[in-house]
């Protein structure tokens, strides 16, 4: 049987991007009793939806993943050489000191970061990127975040790149994943997600496939928007109810059934 702990905890891995403090607000009024043992859940989720964090003495956003945690708990940035402890209920870093890369690949890490935080500046109005060892030292991970925030608009958008990369092959296998979710006068949320392999003989190479690849997939779902704008999302309701009248909503309250609406006189 599923314990209320565990149901609560389910709320914060779905909680859509940019809106995790909403749904930890939900959880005080719903059930304050179970706030405190949410951290297992908080760590989890950050570390999946790769929140960013500001370092002490780095001037970027550095990545929170389980890619790049270290045994004691804290995570490290190849880019700053720094390591830091996370506050993962406020998202906030704490305690930088520095930390040295320890790595077989640690030059083609750096290679790695170079080119991918320049090819993702092209691409993305705003993103964060990690490259980190894996526990094995065998493959290198590859991760970016691109967050996209408007409440005033009433959407929020997270874009999520993966990637391992193996030095002795030349080659590249990970996964993009889009999140995004629009809640002005309904909830509407789209998840996807792509596979991405790719080979090269050069740093540089690997690079320009993912982003030739990230690419592609951006044009697939601007094609697929605008196939269920004009289609299916038109098929589910009518344009017109069967008055063939707009109703005005602003208006709705002070309808008298039979008169404003169906068009006829109301019985008095």
């Amino acid at each position: 049987m599923v314990t209320k702990s565990e149901t609560v905890s389910s709320f914060v891995q779905a909680a859509p991007p940019g809106e995790l403090s909403n749904v930890v607000e939900d959880i005080k009024a719903l059930a304050p009793s179970e706030v405190r043992s949410l951290e297992p859940a908080f760590k989890k989720y950050n570390e999946e939806q790769y929140t960013t964090v500001k370092v002490s003495g780095s001037s970027q956003t550095v990545i929170v993943s389980s890619y790049n945690v270290l045994d004691d708990g804290r995570y490290f940035d190849t880019a700053s050489q720094t390591s830091f402890e996370v506050d993962h209920s406020s998202q906030t870093a704490l305690s930088a000191q520095s930390h040295t890369l320890d790595s077989r690949n640690a030059d083609a890490i750096q290679s790695l970061l170079k080119a991918f935080s320049a090819a993702a500046t092209e691409h993305f109005p705003s993103s964060t990127v990690g490259v980190y060892p894996t526990d094995s030292d065998s493959s290198i991970a590859i991760l970016l975040v691109a967050n996209k925030y408007s409440p005033q608009n009433f959407w929020n958008g997270r874009w999520r790149s993966t990637y391992l990369f193996d030095p002795s092959s030349k080659s590249v296998s990970g996964t993009v994943k889009v999140d995004v979710h629009y809640y002005e006068d309904g909830n509407v949320r789209m998840s996807t997600s792509k596979k991405v392999e790719a080979s090269s003989s050069s740093v540089e190479g690997i690079v320009r496939e993912i982003a030739k690849a990230e690419n592609k997939f951006q044009e697939e779902l601007n094609r697929a928007f605008s196939t269920l704008a004009e289609g299916s999302f038109k098929g589910l309701r009518r344009q017109l109810p069967v008055t063939r009248q707009r109703v005005e909503w602003e208006k709705i309250a002070g309808y008298r059934l039979g008169q404003d609406i169906g068009g006829g006189r109301s019985k008095s």
